[in-house]
């Protein structure tokens, strides 16, 4: 396992982080266990959870790993996050300073920790000013209750705002950002990912293997097997697209060629990518925890990435001038 510095933090994680989204669901208890022991034998340090993951959106998750990480604490980084809805009563949810106040003492109760080492937004708040979340998350860095602000699932011109507020405020500033990432979801290689290099930000990108569509399951005449994409209407809508499924058979069938795991394979790809610090990796059992893991053995170069880049869809230019990737001379309207 490889470690990487997490953006401009000092703090190093290792290449791949392991996402909690399955503790106290898809995974049991003695099943979280033996995940937690495989990733650390393998070298994973950073762990990544939500206050919302687990059944019934109980911070499950959030109390499985505080029970794990008790005798490592310090050898850890641990993220969570705030702001989706957990119960859909009034106040509940959202980035106002009252509800990030509340949700972070009930983290970490749940992780039987002193501190959260990155605390994600986790969904933005257009009821809320973001220089109030800000604040907030600023005075929570001050008391020590977390380490690293930091966001998810937002667009780039959105954290660039944030940044720009914290700047003109003096406030704690985004350290880390967590886009989803794959090969049939290349968004965020037109502006977050070159906004987090220019700006020095830390990557934990997330859904590496698109709810499991690269890994080959959904191939041929198994597109109706059963898992996320065809039992959750969150997932179908993400990846229901024709063209995400032609471009896992490409890539499936490339993987094939190469005589290598398409799991692994997709991580790698991800990992390539220069601007990501760490994709996150997640399992609901030992077996998906292996063949992810075997991404830390493949080297990608440039040249590979852009042969397998290649079988899908590249997302246009922030401008949409695609005719200045083909010739950069090309100057006017």
């Amino acid at each position: 396992m490889k470690y990487r510095f997490l953006g401009n933090t000092g703090v190093q994680v290792s290449e791949l982080g392991f996402g909690t989204m399955t503790f106290g669901s898809e995974a049991d208890e003695a099943m979280s266990r033996k995940l937690f022991y495989r990733c650390r034998d393998a070298g994973i340090n950073l762990f990544d959870c939500a206050n919302i993951y687990g059944n019934d959106r109980d911070g499950d998750s959030e109390k499985i790993l505080g029970k794990l990480i008790q005798d490592c604490r310090d050898e850890l980084i641990i993220t969570t996050k705030v702001g989706t809805p957990r119960w859909g009563t009034h106040n509940d949810g959202g980035l106002s300073r009252r509800y990030i106040m509340i949700e972070v003492e009930k983290s970490l109760k749940r992780l039987n920790t002193d501190r959260i080492d990155i605390y994600f937004i986790h969904k933005l708040d257009k009821n809320t000013p973001m220089e109030e979340t800000l604040r907030a998350f600023d005075d929570l860095q001050r008391q020590g209750k977390i380490l690293y602000p930091a966001i998810s699932n937002a667009a780039a011109w959105q954290i660039a705002l944030a940044l720009g507020i914290s700047e003109r405020e003096s406030l704690a500033r985004f350290s880390c950002i967590e886009p989803m990432y794959n090969l049939v979801k290349r968004q965020a290689e037109v502006e977050i990912l070159p906004l987090a290099q220019d700006q020095n930000l830390g990557v934990i990108s997330y859904s590496p293997l698109a709810a499991g569509l690269l890994t080959g399951k959904y191939s041929g005449k198994n597109r109706d097997a059963e898992g996320r994409i065809n039992k959750s209407e969150r997932y179908k809508g993400r990846y229901s697209d024709k063209s995400n499924f032609e471009t896992a058979e490409a890539f499936t069938s490339y993987a094939k060629e190469k005589g290598l795991s398409p799991v692994a394979l997709a991580i790698a790809w991800v990992k390539s990518h220069p601007a990501v610090t760490a994709p996150l990796i997640g399992a609901r059992n030992m077996e998906q925890l292996e063949s992810s893991l075997e991404a830390v053995d493949i080297d990608m170069d440039e040249d590979w990435r852009k042969e397998i880049s290649a079988l899908s869809v590249e997302p246009a230019s922030a401008t949409d001038r695609t005719e200045e990737k083909l010739n950069p001379s090309i100057i006017g309207h």
